[in-house]
């Protein structure tokens, strides 16, 4: 195990154009690699993405072993990363889709995770063309001595999700997002990342699509809540070097996992 652990936030457009999305994210990975990222999240809905949503989404979702986690896996054997980003997954019922997390390596995918809190909010209807992931324990995956988990976008607005995750054993949070703008939107994005940083003293990673929809502001938070690299508008990649000591010194310090006095279970 070493002493830090690169890690990049990768933040780009996707767009109805699933080859065009697939080269974006060979390049963004290969710049990340190239600066010491051993690790690089990329947004939501990463394979595809319409706005406004419409029946494309269905006729361009995929499995968990199609095309879109394929290619990955090769670039992350190219560039030896894990690559984590947003899956149009196919859903059950052949109407909606799956808004899902995956986690691959240059041997294939380490972990999925699948959107439990659909963006119903803000004048936006996401359950009406997405399939809310079932509760099920944390999926979560090592890398370099530290344990991650995998969140996505709205999810930010609940606690819990991150609390789970951090019960599970994770030390760091990535959360692939399209958070849109809108009033105060950019506030709320940077407030809540901070947030899950601090109350659960863990790394938090998020990627975002870049305005003129998503808000950009894709960044990596440490266990403090400071600020450790980010990306502003831009079609970018941030890296920041994860001291892996850092969340049992910070916990010697501020044990407030251990001086909680509730559980979080699922309704």
């Amino acid at each position: 195990m070493t002493d830090t652990y690169a890690i990049a936030v990768a933040q780009f457009a996707p767009t109805a154009d699933a080859e065009a999305n697939v080269d974006a994210i060979e390049q963004l990975v290969a710049t990340a690699s190239g600066r010491g990222a051993r690790l690089v999240v990329l947004p939501e809905y990463s394979s595809y993405f319409v706005d406004p949503f419409d029946d494309t989404l269905a006729e361009n979702a995929e499995d968990l072993d199609g095309p879109f986690v394929r290619r990955m896996t090769g670039i992350a054997r190219r560039h030896d990363v894990v690559v984590v980003a947003g899956l149009l997954e196919r859903a059950r019922d052949g109407r909606r889709v799956r808004n899902t997390v995956v986690a691959v390596d240059g041997e294939g995918l380490r972990a999925h995770y699948r959107k439990l809190h659909l963006y119903d909010a803000f004048g936006q209807r996401e359950s009406d063309w997405v399939e809310p992931g079932e509760v099920a324990e944390p999926h979560t995956f090592e890398s370099g001595g530290l344990r991650f988990g995998l969140m996505t976008c709205y999810d930010l607005r609940f606690p819990e999700v991150g609390r789970v995750l951090v019960d599970a054993g994770a030390d760091v949070l990535l959360v692939p997002a399209e958070w849109v703008r809108g009033p105060l939107k950019e506030h709320h994005w940077r407030t809540l990342l901070h947030a899950r940083a601090i109350e659960n003293t863990v790394f938090v990673a998020a990627a975002d699509h870049p305005p003129p929809l998503g808000v950009g502001n894709s960044l990596i938070v440490d266990p403090q809540g400071v600020e450790l690299a980010a990306v502003g508008t831009a079609t970018d990649v941030a890296v920041a070097h994860l001291d892996v000591g850092a969340i049992a010194r910070v916990r010697r310090v501020n044990p407030a996992l251990t001086l909680r006095r509730y559980r979080v279970e699922p309704l």
